[in-house]
């Protein structure tokens, strides 16, 4: 059998995974200082859980898990026989990877509702599953890095969350435009144009602007039946207007909303001192369903990569789980595609290069309790370490010393066992030096 990997995923190299660690626990760091209780759900939700959360086409994304055991004995045969996935899968399946962090959190709110205080500030890092389409910077599984306030209205929360955003990415040397808008600022938009009725499916058409372009956005919308009138007065109102354009405009009571909201957000933004700009998008929409108010996404300076980050504010998913009228608001950071800018722009230390700092090898066979009974005493110390577990040629192992990036070699020979001793070399500049075996940690310079 030829080994592969399933399509949209991937394995990651111990070089990989220290760079991947770098940008967790700076991001982990940044929770613990803003004041956010990890928590931790199941890969696999029930599909009553998932299903109608994500909008049509997220629907369609969910990777499903077949029922354990004959999972066909209870099918009928009619259902059986007509091949119809709509009427088959909710007798075969009963469960689902999950899509994102933020459903599972809702249902996890409602069953965990006497052991939290609200307001509740939750963080995850954990893997989530789509059933999209591979390609650059999109896969079929990957981390999400969450941070969710539940149990507030206030805009100070969302103002929390972009100081949250600005400060993991300053802290990442990743220069990002943070963009919001608002659901009911968009929504009352596209209700003053005649299409209030169809307002999710305008939501996702106008979630796809940044692929599709203007021209073709609106020849989608008109093969979908939609009023050219009604779509040359839409592309005005959110081609690059701004929050004063619009409040003069007097649309409606949403816009108004919408535009109250967002100036209180952006100007309580503006006298934080941020690092990255915070802007204004008219054409953001977040093409999932449960938002309500302002939405977020985050986008690279100088990089074509999409959203490396988005969220919005969330005021009733947990009604769908019988426990209506928690509000909430959340942030997603999307880990694959700010390691994969990162890797592309040299963004990451060069001491993540290294797989260790020091290995002892010894050089005969006779030394190699000794050599070892060194070793556990520095690791029992707190010093990290490694051992090569069998003597050979002193080439080979130097270079496999230098191929793993080691910063320190301890050598052990007979002459250095009989002085209580090691020959330590510095990988980097060449030096070498004999020193006692109970000052090896004093020696080294890292």
């Amino acid at each position: 059998m030829k080994p592969s990997l399933p399509k949209g995923t991937r394995d990651y190299l111990p070089a990989e995974i220290r760079k991947r660690n770098y940008i967790f626990d700076i991001i982990r760091d940044a929770f613990h200082r803003f004041g956010y209780e990890p928590i931790e759900t199941p890969a696999m939700e029930s599909l009553q859980t998932l299903t109608g959360k994500y909008g049509d086409e997220g629907d369609k994304l969910l990777f499903k898990i077949i029922n354990n055991g004959d999972f066909l004995s209870d099918v009928p045969e009619d259902i059986y026989l007509a091949r119809e996935s709509k009427d088959l899968l909710p007798l075969i399946a009963k469960r689902g990877l999950r899509y994102d962090l933020t459903v599972p959190f809702a249902r996890y709110l409602v069953m965990n509702r006497n052991q939290l205080k609200l307001p509740f500030k939750r963080s995850a890092i954990q893997p989530v599953w789509r059933a999209d389409r591979p390609q650059r910077g999109r896969y079929q599984e990957f981390y999400q890095c969450d941070a969710d306030i539940a149990g507030t209205a206030s805009l100070y929360s969302e103002c929390e969350l972009i100081q949250l955003y600005d400060s993991v990415f300053a802290a990442l040397k990743l220069p990002v435009q943070i963009r919001l808008n608002h659901r009911k600022l968009l929504q009352g938009i596209i209700q003053h144009c005649g299409m209030g009725e169809r307002f999710s499916e305008v939501a996702g058409l106008i979630d796809k602007l940044d692929k599709m372009g203007f021209e073709k956005l609106g020849a989608e919308m008109g093969a979908r039946g939609f009023d050219p009138k009604g779509i040359k007065n839409l592309f005005r109102l959110i081609q690059d207007p701004t929050l004063s354009e619009l409040k003069q405009d007097s649309l409606n009571e949403l816009v108004k909303t919408g535009i109250e909201e967002l100036t209180l957000i952006l100007d309580l933004s503006s006298r934080v001192g941020l690092h990255n700009s915070v802007v204004f998008d008219p054409t953001l929409a977040r093409g999932l369903s449960y938002y309500t108010g302002c939405i977020l996404e985050v986008v690279a300076i100088d990089a074509n990569m999409g959203s490396i980050g988005g969220g919005g504010r969330y005021d009733d998913l947990t009604g769908s789980f019988g426990m209506p009228g928690i509000p909430g608001v959340g942030i997603s950071f999307g880990a694959e595609r700010i390691y994969d800018l990162m890797e592309e722009k040299g963004l990451f230390p060069d001491h993540l290069q290294s797989g260790g700092k020091l290995i002892f090898l010894s050089l005969d066979a006779e030394c190699m309790s000794y050599t070892f009974g060194i070793l556990m005493d520095l690791r029992k110390g707190g010093l990290a370490c490694e051992f090569y577990p069998e003597p050979a040629k002193i080439n080979k192992m130097m270079s496999y010393a230098n191929d793993r990036g080691f910063d320190y070699v301890a050598l052990v020979g007979l002459d250095e066992m009989n002085a209580s001793k090691v020959t330590l070399k510095n990988m980097k500049t060449g030096e070498q030096k004999s020193v006692n075996s109970t000052e090896i940690k004093d020696n080294l310079n890292f």
